[in-house]
């Protein structure tokens, strides 16, 4: 999904960012890039990373196996 954005103004570190579908965005204008002015047009691209939801899985179902393998171990001593 891609979404156009339109640069509204500058309030000190912030951008405000509006859709075309009339909602606004409050953005730190350090994470934009470094050319962009007001009124500027920007696109937001949005998708989902089935992969990287995967890997977070994974690593969360590990931390968890190491805490509870963990505290068994600890009520055992």
């Amino acid at each position: 999904m891609e979404i156009e954005i339109i640069i509204d103004r500058f309030e000190g570190d912030k951008a405000v960012l509006n859709t075309t579908d009339n909602q606004t965005i409050i953005w730190p204008k350090n994470k934009l890039p470094n050319d962009v002015k007001e009124s500027g047009v920007l696109f937001f691209n949005i998708q989902i990373d089935k992969n990287k939801e995967e890997q977070n899985k994974k690593l969360a179902k590990t931390i968890l196996n190491e805490i509870l393998n963990t505290e068994n171990n600890d009520n055992k001593k």
